[in-house]
């Protein structure tokens, strides 16, 4: 789970919040989406362990559906690695599941009020992005270790991105009104990072809807940081991204023998 080559972290203690309450609707009718099998293996049991291999994590909070944190605890628990404590621990990572809202945002919250005290530095993980590299997860931390306040991981665009109005009729051709430099543009990942005091003040004061807790902070008028992304750490929203996902991961057994 952790590469002991690594540094041990100093300083800051890190929690990760995984909002896992979704329903997932566009992988079709069944599981959450964060309960469907990626080899075998529920997708958030993958993300959790991506966090969980960062050295600097200490804490991961999952934000279960309403209805389903008795289900979620469970499979914590089943999916532990070898040599782990059952129960709330994974190796030197502890693990607490709460009941989400009725929002991403809401569940988000749920979770932060569940951190104990001690905690300086929390990052927000998307259950459907199960493969994240660990480097990256570091990045982000040590990023807001350094002072940025909010931290995001991102790529640049391979493609031109078009702004439109869009149709009212599903399918309908839809007009052009502007194309972005492409340059200036970021497809943003996750985890993202925070000071722990900003996001719950972000959470506190930002009600409008939002689609990641950074756009929350660039509302303070914060200012908000870039970091590399990786392209494994795509989201699996689609059938197509798990068939992907799946052949990510026959390459990791491949190469690393896991």
């Amino acid at each position: 789970m952790s590469d002991d080559s690594r540094p041990s972290p100093s300083g800051a203690r890190t929690a990760v919040v995984i909002p896992a309450a979704g329903r997932g609707v566009r992988l079709g009718p069944g599981a959450p989406k964060a309960l469907r099998a990626l080899n075998g293996t529920p997708m958030l049991i993958h993300a959790v362990r991506a966090m969980a291999a960062s050295r600097a994590v200490s804490l991961v909070v999952v934000v279960a559906p309403p209805d389903g944190a008795a289900e979620v605890k469970a499979l914590l628990d089943t999916h532990a690695l070898p040599g782990d404590n059952p129960s709330g621990s994974w190796g030197k990572t502890d693990f607490l599941v709460v009941p989400g809202g009725d929002s991403r945002q809401e569940s988000v919250k749920y979770g932060l009020d569940a951190l104990p005290p001690g905690i300086d530095i929390v990052l927000v993980h998307d259950a459907a992005r199960p493969l994240v590299p660990v480097d990256t997860v570091d990045a982000v931390i040590e990023a807001v270790r350094d002072g940025a306040p909010a931290v995001v991981p991102a790529l640049p665009l391979a493609d031109t991105v078009k702004e439109v109005e869009p149709s009212a009729v599903p399918g309908a051709p839809e007009t052009v009104v502007a194309t972005p430099a492409r340059a200036r543009l970021r497809a943003v990942q996750t985890p993202q990072g925070f000071d722990r005091d900003t996001l719950v003040r972000a959470h506190e004061t930002v009600t409008d809807d939002v689609t990641d807790d950074a756009g929350m902070v660039e509302q303070l008028g914060l200012q908000v940081v870039v970091v590399p992304g990786h392209e494994e750490a795509f989201k699996v929203t689609r059938p197509l991204d798990l068939v992907l996902a799946e052949a990510v991961l026959a390459r990791r057994r491949l190469n690393d023998g896991f």
